[in-house]
């Protein structure tokens, strides 16, 4: 029997499913309907093509509805809206836009995929003219030609997610000075305080201003530019680009009395169905679970709603096919920075009370002696018990999205972070290190997994005490503490920390820090085979410095040391 099968949403999802169900069924009737003017199209390269860096509009459109049904004899109805499902009837009511005329279709199968509409709070003044969001192709050409025309010299934009920053970048490309308003104390969310830090101090020195903890209280016209009332104080701005985050937007499902979680996230099946059995729903607008804690959320990322419209065809198509959730793998460019994550974020470790640690390294993006070399900062999240990766972080420059794509596979696979340093990763020095920042993470999380090392966090060093009950000690060399130094650690260089241990009194716990932890650990263990109680700044200056810059984190007056004795005790049998 010949199936009649109505998609409604054109993007990542609905187009997946649509191109696969014609792949697996020749013969079936499909019908895709889009209320845009645009099918099929790129929504993660808008921010780019607003900031010039993508000129020409047809690029983004991967398919047009003539491409759809010369390849996949698809009949693509753009401008054409669902404005209500009848599941008792098999019917959908249709307004057409191109005609003005409203009509019904009948189906046998429903897939929804109507994807994620921006959050709009209730400001006063957020339908001005200047002020802009960005979903759709149409909302790209707008903002262009309003920069084209009006020629703005400053932005706001309100959100420090994904969109936001990416808005933020294109827009100082565009030569246009820009704020960024977030509500929360850190961009990019899916990272770790500590780690949004690097991006932080990054964007401020690329001329972005930050302003954190702050919400938008109304919006004005004042003279030639907006004023933007904040819950502390006031900015002005030219044009303000409202990020503030997207919700599923579900609105037919709910009308159809589908099961909606309390978020108004559809609830699905593995297989990708409703609560009804003939209606299936994809992409942004579902809720699923997290592929590495099993609880239930939903993602606006493209990758994971083309996933779920093959497995959605496939379901519909007879196939034993489900869905293992969203491992939140992403990636964002910030000029030539970038910031990737994958899998869980300590936040939600914290939250959900998993037995977990962590750890980072700072790592070259390939050999240092190759031109180039640029350090990249990661962190990995993983069970304090067996060592399984649970989730990555990195921020930095070339390299960065291999990486992260590597500790997403070993999420995927199960792995642990003693497999990670076990991995045979390609190595040429343009590329990588014979030790990739892989292994290096691995290796340095394994360490402390195995008890090799104690940590201690860039969070607990304003807790340290600085009564002599305990001994701080900085192993970078006496040319880098002189140029800066934690309050109240003394210098001991590395390579003279052997002479120096009969300065140390092994009934006081000694905290040891370095430039990036590598050679503080080094300096652990040797002091730990001397039979001292000792623990390393995991990250080590350089992180600790990043989170809480000078001069919160500088001494104007290094600790002293008392005169060497030159006396190298014999180690402590192991």
């Amino acid at each position: 029997m010949r199936k009649k099968i109505i998609i409604i949403g054109g993007v990542a999802g609905g187009a997946s499913a649509a191109a696969r169900l014609r792949r697996l069924d020749e013969q079936a009737e499909i019908i895709l309907f889009e209320r845009g003017p645009h099918v099929s199209f790129a929504n993660c390269g808008l921010p780019y093509y607003t900031g010039g860096k993508i000129s020409d509009r047809a690029k983004l459109e991967l398919l047009t509805p003539e491409d759809f049904y010369d390849r996949f004899f698809v009949d693509v109805r753009v401008r054409e809206e669902v404005l209500s499902v009848n599941r008792g009837g098999g019917t959908v009511t249709v307004k057409s836009y191109n005609t003005g005329k409203t009509y019904t279709e009948n189906f046998d199968v429903l897939v929804l995929a109507p994807g994620a509409e921006p959050v709009q709070p209730n400001i006063e003044g957020i339908d001005l003219s200047r002020v802009f969001t960005l979903r759709t192709i149409p909302d790209a050409m707008k903002i262009r030609e309003y920069i084209d025309n009006a020629r703005p010299a400053s932005a706001a934009v309100i959100g420090g997610g994904a969109t936001g920053v990416e808005m933020a970048e294109n827009l100082l490309n565009a030569g246009i000075n820009v704020t960024i308003v977030e509500t929360l104390d850190q961009l990019i969310s899916p990272i770790d305080y500590e780690m949004a830090c690097i991006v932080h101090r990054y964007l401020e020195n690329r001329g972005v201003k930050l302003i954190f903890n702050s919400k938008v209280e109304s919006i004005a016209e004042d003279g030639d530019s907006l004023r933007i009332a904040l819950d502390k104080g006031s900015i002005r701005a030219d044009m303000l680009i409202m990020a503030v985050g997207v919700k599923p937007e579900s609105a037919l499902a709910e009308a159809a009395a589908l099961e909606l979680n309390e978020r108004g996230g559809i609830i699905v099946g593995p297989d990708m169905r409703t609560s009804d059995p003939h209606i299936y729903a994809v992409g942004a607008a579902i809720e699923t679970n997290d592929f590495v804690t099993d609880r239930k959320l939903s993602a606006a990322l493209a990758g994971p709603a083309s996933k779920q419209g093959r497995i959605a065809a496939g379901s519909i198509c007879g196939l034993d096919e489900n869905y293992r959730g969203i491992q939140g793998s992403a990636i964002i460019k910030i000029f030539d920075m970038a910031a990737a994550s994958t899998g869980i974020n300590e936040k939600t470790a914290k939250k959900l009370l998993l037995d977990y640690d962590k750890s980072y390294t700072f790592s070259p993006n390939h050999a240092e002696y190759y031109p180039g070399a640029r350090e990249m900062a990661i962190k990995l999240i993983y069970n304090k018990k067996d060592g399984k990766l649970l989730g990555a972080q990195a921020v930095g420059f070339e390299g960065v999205d291999k990486r992260c794509d590597v500790f997403a596979t070993a999420i995927h696979g199960g792995m642990t972070v003693s497999d990670l340093g076990e991995l045979e990763l390609c190595y040429a020095p343009p590329f990588s290190s014979a030790k990739d920042p892989v292994n290096a993470a691995g290796f340095t999380a394994e360490n402390a997994l195995r008890g090799r090392v104690r940590n201690f966090h860039w969070h607990d060093v304003q807790n340290l005490p600085r009564d002599g009950s305990v001994q701080l000690v900085d192993v970078r060399d006496a040319q880098e503490y002189s140029g800066g130094s934690i309050d109240g650690f003394m210098n001991i260089p590395l390579d003279n920390i052997r002479d120096s241990i009969i300065e140390l009194d092994k009934n006081k716990p000694v905290y040891i820090c370095c430039r990036t932890g590598l050679r503080g650990y080094i300096a652990s263990r040797i002091l730990d085979q001397y039979g001292f109680e000792v623990y390393n700044l995991s990250g080590g200056c350089l992180l600790y410095s990043t989170v809480c810059p000078p001069p919160a984190a500088a001494s104007s007056e290094p600790v002293p040391r008392r005169k060497l004795e030159n006396a190298r005790p014999q180690a402590m049998p192991r």
